[in-house]
């Protein structure tokens, strides 16, 4: 094959734990009788709550074919390559067994918001031996539970420096690093209307720091959908499957079924990752956008694209800026099966 698919999974493949009844159909075509995908496939999610081999083995059962972690890619996965913060403490936010996520991307020193929220009321600074280490980064894995606990703490720590008993302290500016994964304003469960995500938690946390500061809150890297870095290192994974298997024809055209066209922040930073990822170059990137989800075909691009998108029908996080020619999509199909069965026309392949 020349070509690979990446697929979005919620509104695509399930429906919170509830596979849609297409996507069994779909993945039957991309197995051989051994359970061999016959195409580079990588499941691209914005989710960031558990490990992607969790995952894996969650779209096993849903789906009936076997899935390695290698074919999995969470919100927090290009986070790998910020080897940079590695080695600092960094103080993580959201729900699953966050120090395992934290460890498992390669970081060292990774905290808790209950931690930080348990030393609080003991926090000593004059006591350096009861010191926690300095807090100098913050990472956003996913949507927390209790939101206010993590938006006050959050708060603390950024108008702080990483010293959260200390007194607020608004000239510094700008504040410590933030890395956010996945922007999705909303997402597909079994509900009937979609539910708040990630992008939500951030918007409240962007208000609540210029609420009080007058200044916008900065991120250092945004990753997940639809950034430039997660698809380049979906492209990444999908080269690997093709060299594992030996596949010698060169990938040329990337599928993303239920995803956007990528799209890149206004001032790129980490761009230390991309020599790791030189390799990653596909022709073409092609949307085919499945009517199970979100996504809404008769929602109204933005004419100026001056400006970030702001208008309440558009979802895209203020720090993207969008071209209305990168956000119409390739195609538009019913669901992931009918996916399937148009890129297999569209690249003459018959399994």
């Amino acid at each position: 094959p020349s070509f690979g698919f990446l697929f979005d999974i919620d509104g695509v493949l399930v429906r919170g734990k509830t596979p849609i009844p297409a996507a069994k159909a779909a993945f039957q075509k991309l197995v051989d009788s051994q359970g061999q995908f016959l195409v580079p496939v990588v499941f691209v999610t914005n989710a960031g709550n558990c490990l992607p081999q969790k995952k894996a083995d969650q779209l096993s059962h849903l789906l009936g074919v076997p899935i390695s972690q290698d074919q999995v890619m969470m919100a927090h996965s290009p986070l790998r390559l910020f080897k940079r913060y590695h080695e600092k403490c960094v103080l993580v936010s959201g729900q699953g067994p966050l120090l395992d996520i934290a460890q498992n991307l390669g970081f060292c020193q990774p905290i808790t918001i209950e931690t930080l929220r348990e030393k609080h009321p003991l926090l000593d600074v004059a006591d350096h031996d009861r010191r926690p280490n300095d807090l100098v980064t913050v990472v956003l894995f996913g949507e927390p539970v209790r939101w206010e606990t993590n938006l006050q703490l959050i708060i603390d720590v950024l108008l702080t420096c990483g010293y959260p008993g200390n007194p607020y302290q608004h000239e510094n500016y700008p504040h410590i690093p933030v890395l956010a994964c996945s922007v999705d304003l909303m997402w597909v469960t079994e509900a009937q209307s979609p539910r708040f995500g990630h992008g939500t938690f951030m918007v409240c946390l962007e208000n609540i720091y210029k609420k009080i500061t007058g200044k916008d809150l900065k991120y250092e890297a945004l990753v997940g959908k639809p950034s430039k870095l997660t698809y380049q290192y979906a492209e990444y994974l999908i080269r690997a499957q093709a060299a594992e298997r030996q596949w010698k024809q060169p990938i040329q055209t990337l599928y993303a079924v239920g995803g956007s066209a990528t799209l890149s922040l206004d001032d790129e930073t980490g761009s230390s990752w991309e020599n790791e990822l030189a390799s990653a170059a596909a022709a073409h990137c092609k949307s085919v956008l499945v009517c199970t989800g979100v996504y809404n075909p008769h929602t109204e691009v933005p004419s100026d694209t001056r400006e970030s998108v702001t208008e309440t029908v558009f979802h895209g996080h203020r720090d993207f800026r969008f071209d209305p020619g990168l956000v119409e999509p390739d195609y538009i199909v019913p669901d992931v099966n009918a996916a399937v069965d148009l890129v297999f026309q569209l690249e003459n392949f018959a399994p």
